[in-house]
């Protein structure tokens, strides 16, 4: 019997960057001066209370949270899609580092007031919450991994969310139907569509995950 190898159907290609599509999140931390940063990246995934972060090396975020141990990881929606995009080329680092100052990024302060956000006190960690984002992460430190890039894990210790995207009925569940993340993908923000179909994981208890 002859095999016939099936015709190849993908391109080979070498992308400038793997950004296939994530939540963007607002991270917001201490300055050492006692004020706040907020800063946004699209690099994160959760595994239970676990968050991994990714950050460049040359983070402002990155070296307040190192420094001060906590975070808060903001989500924004659709309706924060300005507030992200006015943080885009802008740093809590002053002076500049090179790369960032060579791209265009400029030094900002009051990240919170350039973004049109409210700060809000958190209940564990003294950073504060974005009000105006459907939910907040309060986050403490658990690892640093220093490669190319700062890959970060914490822990979530406190969730935040808005009333709209709970579920109804439910004391610890989020409505996917209503919950609508900004996206980033290749530099470009969109956010989820319809639902294309349920998944028959939905029958296990979310509890099983922990």
């Amino acid at each position: 019997m002859t095999i016939t190898a099936p015709s190849r159907v993908h391109d080979l290609v070498d992308p400038a960057i793997l950004y296939w599509g994530t939540p963007v999140v607002l991270v917001s931390t201490l300055n050492a001066d006692g004020t706040a940063n907020l800063a946004p990246i699209s690099s994160a995934f959760w595994l239970g209370h676990t968050a991994t972060l990714g950050f460049g090396l040359a983070s402002h975020s990155l070296a307040n949270l190192q420094r001060t141990g906590e975070c808060v990881l903001n989500l924004p929606g659709p309706d924060q899609v300005s507030a992200v995009d006015r943080l885009a080329l802008t740093t809590g680092a002053e002076p500049v580092p090179p790369w960032k100052a060579a791209n265009g990024y400029v030094h900002s302060r009051d990240k919170f007031d350039r973004a049109g956000l409210t700060p809000v006190p958190g209940r564990v960690v003294a950073a504060p919450l974005a009000a105006e984002c459907p939910v907040a992460m309060e986050a403490t430190l658990e690892a640093v991994h220093l490669t190319d890039h700062a890959v970060v894990q914490v822990t979530v210790e406190q969730v935040h969310v808005h009333p709209s995207i709970r579920m109804a009925g439910s004391e610890r569940r989020i409505d996917p139907a209503r919950w609508r993340p900004l996206i980033m993908s290749f530099q470009r923000f969109f956010t989820l569509g319809d639902e294309v179909h349920p998944s028959r994981l939905a029958g296990i208890d979310e509890e099983a995950y922990r």
